[in-house]
């Protein structure tokens, strides 16, 4: 039942930027920016945690997952560091993951070649 409900819910976050995509002007770069932005403020007041609870790995959906990482590591390390903790802790909390898309990213860029759309 888990594994229902991790990929209805993240079928469902994905289907409603679809919808975002195919039905607004807007471009997919600001729909990206607004998952990360939706997953800091549901990281803040404190409802990710409990959406992962509900949803598993189905809430982990990268964009919205990314955000309560960023926001996560901020809380940490403004506890840690004080007010320069607002800068370190975003990066600190999510490195490990933007380095491995950095590395797959490249190591797909020698595998395919892109082609320009007509």
């Amino acid at each position: 039942m888990d594994y229902f409900l991790a990929f209805l819910v993240g079928g469902i976050i994905c289907g409603i930027v679809q919808i975002f995509m195919d039905k607004t002007k807007l471009m997919p770069g600001r729909i990206m920016v607004g998952l990360v932005v939706i997953g800091t403020l549901l990281g803040v007041f404190g409802w990710y945690d409990k959406f992962i609870d509900f949803a598993g790995c189905g809430a982990s959906v990268p964009l919205l997952g990314f955000g309560n990482t960023l926001i996560k590591g901020v809380k940490e390390a403004v506890d840690k560091e004080g007010f320069i903790g607002i800068f370190m802790g975003g990066f600190k909390a999510s490195a490990i993951g933007i380095s491995a898309a950095l590395v797959f990213g490249y190591i797909a860029s020698l595998v395919f070649e892109s082609k320009m759309k007509e």
